[in-house]
């Protein structure tokens, strides 16, 4: 069994679809906190989930340091192995994240290391890449910048705009977050001296359903 802590800012998409798989693995995975940096949709569908739920005001602190403390403590406090960002958005400070090092994963919209930051899809789309996508990595102290744990890829269509591949792309986002939660929670996935470190493929003990598969097989990047 695997404790989870998620944090987020918005609505909340990406950690729906893990509370979702949690529900579905429940006795490998608790969701044992969702919390945030100022109110939003995600902690009130968590409260509706009846998940304990946090929101950590960065507005009620005076400085980033210490809204990262009480965010820390109650992190520490609920025992959470894992601490999944699900669009939460906030830089994280290297102190922050060397309290919890190689315990932190983030999913962001881009095929790491391109296009690192904000606004990845009007940029994929100015810079007319053939492939584009979504990556979920570890966090370091760097922006963006931790090693990616897999990927997953799109070609862009011909006049394609930035909605458009936004949409697309985080259809992708809702099947790679919860495949890395379960491979997590089964131990198909383990990190070792701040890598990620995979099974043989034929040992993973991923969903077997068809979407799933065809999703492996056609989008996936493996490390």
């Amino acid at each position: 069994m695997i404790r989870v802590a998620i944090l987020v800012s918005g609505r909340g998409s990406n950690m729906q679809k893990l509370v979702e798989v949690a529900d579905q693995h429940g006795d490998m995975i608790e969701i044992v906190l969702v919390a945030s940096n100022k109110p939003c949709d995600a902690i009130t569908y968590a409260r509706n989930r009846n998940i304990p739920a946090k929101v950590v005001d960065r507005a009620a602190y005076d400085s980033r340091a210490l809204q990262e403390e009480a965010m820390a403590t109650i992190i520490e406090k609920v025992q959470a192995d894992w601490i999944l960002l699900a669009g939460y958005m906030a830089i994280l400070s290297a102190d922050f994240v060397s309290r919890f090092t190689n315990r932190i994963i983030n999913i962001h919209p881009s095929l790491l290391p391109a296009f690192k930051g904000l606004n990845t899809h009007e940029r994929a789309l100015a810079a007319q890449v053939t492939e584009h996508g979504v990556t979920v990595h570890l966090v370091n102290a760097a922006l963006d910048d931790g090693p990616a744990i897999l990927q997953a890829k799109l070609t862009p269509f011909p006049n394609e705009d930035a909605a458009s591949l936004a949409a697309r792309v985080l259809t992708l986002e809702h099947q790679l977050y919860p495949f890395i939660l379960i491979s997590l929670a089964y131990g198909d996935l383990v990190i070792e001296g701040g890598r990620p470190n995979w099974r043989p493929k034929q040992n993973r003990r991923h969903p077997t359903d068809d979407a799933t598969k065809h999703f492996l097989e056609t989008a996936v990047i493996w490390s």
